[in-house]
């Protein structure tokens, strides 16, 4: 018979200390994961409420095209890309030769019409002389008739005498009569008007302008200052007016278009202040600037092929506003940018009193934009005639 050894009851096991480790983690964790949140919200609500912010933003600014008022060859090329040219400076010569010699031709017209306008001028005092000699004439014809009359009957002098003086009478006055009508043809030509203003010279003094105008828009002038680009002219090249050129940028005017979602537009007003950063330069470089204006439409509307929602099937996209932002010109001075270059773009919409829309009453008192380089030819012009008359009117007068 078997005795049956009693057996030893297990000794229990105690808790791994690990799993106290993982326990205190996890509440460590979670806890540090509520701050976080807390921390945040509480960032959010006094902080990042307050801006809006978008990556979808671009460097933009005005891209002058030189096109010639002109047609021509090209015979120069002043400038070329990357350069930079002031207002004012040649750009492109056209060949001037036709030009030339149809100034020639205007300016010899306007001296013959000058001399011709003088002449009459000169004929009033040669015709005013004719009538005082007519007028002696006929005064002497009446003075043989009245002699003969009186001795009709003495038999003096004969019936045809008396008829010849008679009609000599009669010639005399309509050689007066003629001599007065020509007086006054040339008065109406004359009269209440200086050489300078009359008609005939007036209308040759329009044709050397135009003509002079036309000699000077064969060298194209930079209408503003910046830097070349683009440049498609060739020497030789024939073009014609209004034909693209070369462009011109300002790099002292640039502005950045800035994207944003059409919910991200409630709170945002022009006048607001921005922050900006350019990949170029990176994050160290930091560009102030200012809303000036945001887009009357959302750039799906103004694409060359906007979407048409009503046709198919339709998915909702969010659209995007472009809201312009002026950059501080010192800045930019420092760290130029160049057009189409990225940009990262913060408002600051913590002031939502102002509007969204530009004010109606804000008319401008002055162009945005404007050049005056094409003024000199006019002036230019302007003394060329003034020229052409003095002498002419001068060489008149001397004979």
């Amino acid at each position: 018979m078997q005795s049956s050894a009693p057996q030893a009851a297990p000794a229990p096991t105690p808790a791994p200390a690990r799993n106290g480790k993982r326990r205190v983690f996890l509440i460590g964790f979670t806890l540090l994961v509520l701050a976080a949140l807390v921390a945040y919200g509480i960032w959010w609500f006094i902080f990042a409420r307050h801006f809006e912010s978008t990556d979808d933003a671009y460097v933009a600014g005005n891209v002058v095209q030189v096109t010639p008022q002109v047609g021509g060859t090209v015979i120069a090329i002043h400038a070329d890309d990357t350069e930079r040219v002031e207002m004012g400076k040649p750009l492109v010569e056209l060949d001037p030769a036709d030009a030339r010699v149809a100034l020639a031709q205007a300016e010899a017209q306007l001296a013959q019409t000058v001399r011709e306008t003088r002449t009459l001028f000169v004929n009033t005092g040669a015709l005013n002389a004719n009538i005082a000699l007519r007028s002696t004439e006929l005064a002497r014809a009446r003075d043989d008739l009245a002699r003969r009359t009186r001795l009709t009957g003495t038999g003096a002098v004969s019936g045809e005498d008396i008829d010849h003086a008679r009609n000599a009478v009669k010639a005399a006055e309509s050689a007066l009569q003629a001599a007065r009508e020509q007086l006054a043809s040339n008065q109406a030509l004359t009269s209440s008007t200086p050489v300078a203003e009359n008609p005939n010279v007036l209308r040759a003094a329009a044709q050397v302008r135009s003509a002079y105008l036309a000699y000077a828009r064969t060298r194209l002038p930079a209408p503003i200052t910046g830097y070349v680009a683009r440049r498609s002219v060739q020497v030789g090249q024939r073009v014609a007016p209004g034909a693209p050129l070369l462009s011109i940028v300002p790099l002292d005017a640039l502005w950045v278009d800035a994207n944003f979602k059409e919910g991200q537009l409630a709170q945002m007003r022009i006048g607001q202040p921005a922050t900006l950063h350019s990949d170029l330069y990176g994050d160290d470089v930091v560009y102030h600037g200012q809303v000036v204006g945001l887009a009357a439409g959302t750039g799906a509307a103004f694409a060359l092929l906007p979407a048409q929602n009503a046709s198919g099937n339709w998915i909702k996209v969010v659209q995007r506003v472009p809201v312009r932002i002026r950059l501080d010109p010192k800045e930019l001075a420092e760290k130029p940018l160049r057009i189409g270059l990225s940009m990262e773009v913060k408002v600051d919409i913590a002031h939502a009193e102002g509007t969204s829309l530009t004010s109606s009453g804000a008319a401008r008192t002055a162009p945005a934009y404007e050049t005056r380089v094409f003024d000199a030819a006019d002036r230019e012009a302007e003394q060329d005639i003034a020229r052409i008359i003095a002498d002419n009117s001068a060489a008149v007068a001397k004979r």
